[in-house]
């Protein structure tokens, strides 16, 4: 899809780096996942998706600034509040993957004002709803243990080593210092959901029913495949896939139903 604009926008203490792409009535609101960029993301199913799209990068990522505070998917969600304002968005339809799915769903708790409608790809709202071992992972973390094709995404938009390693080490203590969400803040949402997982992910099938339980008349899909391979995100593209195409159908007819 032909972008239609971009910029950088003030955004509490940030210039927070956004993309607009097509148009439409109700945009949609890309929000990508951790240590990764709008390309390395939606790159493979922004040109599918149609209608308005308001893509962002989030504190630290890609071409977004960075400030002298931790990550936290409470800020994410005010920096995204913050930026819809900048544009005189008054309501939106939002979807997240991954950690940005997890800052979608505090968008619909922190402001729900500005909700229409959340897709949720690879959501996890609590510790329990990541695989087991998951945490253990991050012990020791370095940047060689970050995704080839992620770090290449970042330095591609922002060539510089030392804020790939900056935001590296945000994200893995945003990890590390992960909070649960209150079971009552997420049925307290009231925006229809679409909650998406694929079958080998790093968050539970079983989690992510539990969301589509606890929101009420959500939508369910599971989809197979490796975290991202649904909307070919960077690094697991499958070539002669049509399951991103398939993917993007189902969240339209979502989104416009």
């Amino acid at each position: 899809m032909e972008l239609k604009t971009s910029g950088y926008a003030p955004v509490n203490g940030l210039q927070m780096y956004y993309e607009i792409h097509g148009e439409g009535e109700m945009p949609l609101v890309l929000i990508h996942g951790g240590g990764s960029t709008i390309e390395t993301t939606f790159g493979t199913i922004l040109p599918l998706l149609g209608g308005k799209l308001i893509a962002v990068e989030l504190q630290a990522h890609g071409r977004t600034s960075d400030r002298d505070a931790p990550e936290t998917f409470e800020q994410d969600a005010d920096d995204v509040a913050g930026l819809l304002k900048y544009l005189k968005v008054d309501k939106a339809n939002f979807f997240g993957f991954s950690n940005g799915a997890t800052t979608t769903l505090q968008i619909a708790i922190r402001h729900p004002e500005l909700v229409n409608k959340i897709v949720i790809l690879s959501a996890a709202y609590q510790r329990e709803g990541f695989i087991p071992g998951f945490f253990d992972g991050f012990a020791g973390a370095t940047l060689a243990h970050m995704p080839e094709p992620l770090q290449a995404g970042f330095l591609k938009v922002t060539p510089d080593k030392a804020s790939l390693q900056t935001m590296f080490e945000k994200d893995v203590a945003r990890m590390v210092n992960f909070k649960d969400i209150p079971d009552d803040a997420i049925r307290a949402i009231k925006a229809p959901a679409l909650v998406i997982v694929s079958q080998h992910d790093p968050v539970t099938v079983e989690h992510n029913i539990k969301i589509s339980r606890m929101i009420h008349g959500a939508a369910l899909m599971v989809l197979p495949g490796v975290h991202g391979a649904c909307i070919g995100e960077m690094g697991v593209v499958t070539p002669g896939s049509k399951v991103p195409e398939i993917t993007v159908a189902l969240i339209k007819e979502f989104l416009t139903n």
